[in-house]
């Protein structure tokens, strides 16, 4: 199994023999290496001999040839023949053989009654064992039992004492709500009066001021009327001024030179003889239509930034007499879309007419230096009246588009104006609501604290909703009203009012009763919380800390700012 083995040996006499035997081991075994064996042996003469080898025979390879007989003296005979000596022999080797065989007959019965008691006492023993352990597993299971039952038993008075104590806990809670409450709304109808009141007084007071506003805007807006007014006279005295010193200049240069006069849109012009002073005639007459319409378009844009300062000062009365709780019924709805639609067109149309008067005056110009060409004398009645006719069209042309800007500035100011204002409005209005919902939040959540009794069955993860995921980054929320800034641990965000409050009433019948929630108006989300904390350490280390409660499972950090 091991290795490979073969020997060699010889007699080299009857009692003296050698033998050579080398083994090899092989597999697992081959690093033993081979083994080389040599023995010698001697062998004892006997008068007889046993059989040890069950009845195998032996023999040698090398029989050693029989040497000569020795001569052995003979003794003196004893009167007995060879025979009866070697049949007493062979007759004392059997009582020897039988001998032996009865000694190993009882030592092999000896042992295998040993072997049986030892067998039978150490199936005793194990018997004896399982019955031990048998014996000792029951009396552990009694006290096993006897113990749970004695716990149980603490538990369940346990349990009645904390459910009476909770009970009698209620009780009181709820005769000091029930306190609190009548508290609460014998201050809240004290407070009711006091505020009507205050709006009675506040509102008188607003009557009084609007009125001295009104008429301080009043005046104010007859004193800006009657200062446009005297600067459009003094442009218009002027103008007619000029008009006249140009139609007296006409009137004396025409006599100087004997040239005739004619009546041009109510000025006195000289009467064109050349090609070049008749195009400037026609081309004059162009420009004084021009003007016209011009004059007009602006009258129009005037107009409409008096319709918006109107709406802006109607819309500012309306938010003054809100804050001071005096309602004052809105103005009709008007078009944005159309209104501003049409003052593009109408600033487009001014541009229009600005662009094509400048195109004139310019053609009106070039035609003024060809014919300065050919009558180059500026003192000439012709070319003095369109040079003067030039610079005046030009100043006007400056004027017009002067009050263009100035218009459309003052547009510019009411529109960011009356943003502000829209602003306030809308701002005053999601207060207002912001406050309904406040009010109504709050009362929603002292009826769930009141009203939910802590679960018998212990809630599990699995049976809370979270909403919406809010991961590992904290996040920041800005605006919020009626909570303080600061860092807040969230234990769960819903847009939802079902969700909220079915998450609120799971916590407190989970026993967390400091369960609160805060709205974010900026993403219509509920926050749910029941601590808060001034700065990030502690908020992390309160974090890190939350046990293995089932409603703190997705806690986060959630910060309020302004």
């Amino acid at each position: 199994l091991y290795g490979v083995s073969g020997g060699i040996g010889l007699n080299i006499t009857k009692q003296i023999s050698l033998e050579y035997n080398y083994e090899n081991a092989i597999g697992d075994l081959a690093t033993f290496g081979s083994s080389h064996e040599v023995t010698l042996a001697y062998k004892f003469s006997r008068n007889y001999r046993y059989n040890y080898s069950d009845y195998d025979d032996e023999g040698a390879l090398i029989t050693p040839s029989k040497g000569a007989k020795r001569s052995v003296a003979k003794s003196k005979s004893s009167g007995k023949s060879d025979e009866y000596f070697r049949a007493n022999r062979i007759a004392k080797a059997q009582a020897k053989e039988e001998a032996q065989a009865k000694v190993e007959a009882e030592k092999e019965a000896q042992a295998k009654l040993e072997q049986e008691t030892k067998a039978k006492a150490e199936e005793e023993a194990r018997i004896k064992q399982e019955q031990d352990a048998l014996a000792k597993a029951e009396e552990e299971a009694k006290a096993q039992a006897k113990e749970e039952a004695r716990i149980k038993l603490e538990q369940e008075t346990k349990a009645k004492q904390e459910a009476e104590a909770k009970a009698k806990a209620e009780q009181e809670a709820k005769r000091l709500a029930d306190l609190a409450k009548a508290r609460a709304e014998e201050a809240a109808r004290i407070k009711q009066e006091q505020e009507a009141q205050r709006k009675q007084e506040a509102a008188a007071k607003a009557k009084e001021e609007a009125r001295i506003k009104q008429e301080q805007e009043a005046l104010a807006k007859a004193e800006e009327e009657a200062k446009i007014k005297r600067e459009q006279d003094a442009l218009a005295k002027a103008e007619e001024e000029a008009r006249a010193k140009a139609e007296e200049d006409a009137k004396a240069k025409a006599e100087e030179e004997k040239i005739g006069l004619q009546e041009l849109d109510g000025v006195l012009v000289p009467v064109a003889k050349d090609v070049t002073a008749r195009s400037m005639e026609s081309l004059t007459k162009l420009t004084t239509d021009a003007k016209v319409e011009q004059q007009d378009l602006l009258a129009r844009l005037g107009e409409t930034v008096a319709v918006k300062q109107q709406d802006l000062d109607d819309l500012k009365e309306e938010n003054d007499l809100s804050e001071q709780g005096i309602y004052k019924e809105p103005k009709p709805f008007k078009s944005v879309t159309a209104e501003n639609a049409a003052l593009e067109t109408l600033k487009s149309d001014i541009d229009n007419t600005i662009n094509a008067q400048g195109e004139k005056i310019a053609q009106l110009e070039r035609l003024y230096n060809e014919r300065l060409k050919n009558v180059p004398n500026k003192r000439d009645s012709i070319n003095a009246f369109y040079l003067n006719t030039i610079q005046r069209l030009k100043s006007e042309q400056l004027q017009i588009v002067n009050n263009k800007e100035a218009l459309l500035s003052t547009l510019e100011e009411i529109k960011i104006a009356t943003e502000i204002e829209r602003k306030r409005r809308i701002k005053r209005a999601a207060y207002d609501n912001e406050q309904d919902r406040y009010l109504k939040d709050r009362a929603t959540l002292n009826a769930i604290k009141q009203n939910t009794l802590q679960s018998s069955v212990p809630l599990k993860e699995e049976d809370f909703d979270f909403g919406e995921e809010q991961g590992n980054n904290i996040r920041i929320v800005k605006d919020v009203t009626n909570a303080e800034n600061g860092y807040y641990l969230v234990l769960a965000v819903h847009s939802d009012v079902k969700k909220r409050d079915d998450f609120v009433t799971k916590a407190i019948s989970s026993g967390q009763y400091n369960i609160d929630f805060f709205f974010d108006v900026n993403s219509s989300n509920y926050f749910i919380y029941y601590e808060k904390f001034d700065d990030i350490e502690s908020a992390r280390r309160a974090l890190e800390a939350k046990g293995s409660k089932p409603y703190n499972s997705k806690m986060s950090i959630v910060k309020i700012e302004d």
